[in-house]
């Protein structure tokens, strides 16, 4: 159980790297011509679920794994019985459900565009708490592996971000001198 409670949790940060590094190159434009915009999008939307999907499962084995010792309570609600390293990654679960469930196509049309894009930038932050959780509460945490991979997933989501800012920056800069 040790491992699939793992490999499902690393599954699942890797899905949600994955759909923001997706979801800031589509949202900045960079994504090219050689694929229509929908398909970015439908692509990033399908990366987001899997995630949703994955932290389900990683929280389901975690509570079947009678080593970890957690009670259903302790899935949906961080507390100080079992610690801030658990808690942060049920932070994080329930920030990638505020994100990706809003997104649904019958949920979205009746949300304002402001309303959806301040929820949609709550991924960033649960990204970061699954970068935490998984540091504090991972067994492999002091392995050199381990931080180089972590480091890696880090900056692989933060190259996206500073792509995106600069676009920002560069359209505004464009509008104020017009």
């Amino acid at each position: 159980m040790w491992y699939l409670t793992r490999s499902t949790g690393i599954v699942a940060a890797v899905l949600a790297v994955a759909a923001l590094v997706w979801g800031l190159l589509f949202s900045s434009r960079n994504t090219g011509n050689r694929r229509r915009p929908n398909w970015w999008l439908a692509l990033h939307n399908w990366l987001g679920g899997l995630t949703l999907t994955f932290i389900g499962i990683h929280m389901l084995v975690s509570f079947l794994d009678t080593d970890a010792g957690l009670r259903l309570i302790d899935l949906v609600a961080p507390s100080g019985e079992i610690g801030w390293d658990i808690g942060w990654g049920v932070i994080a679960t329930w920030l990638f459900a505020i994100v990706v469930l809003p997104s649904t196509a019958r949920i979205r049309r009746r949300l304002p565009r402001k309303a959806w894009h301040v929820v949609h930038l709550l991924a960033m932050p649960a990204i970061v708490l699954t970068a935490v959780h998984a540091y504090q509460s991972g067994s492999d945490a002091s392995s050199i592996t381990f931080t180089r991979t972590l480091s890696l997933l880090v900056g692989i989501a933060v190259y996206p971000l500073f792509i995106r800012l600069a676009t920002l920056g560069s359209r505004r800069r464009r509008v104020v001198t017009s």
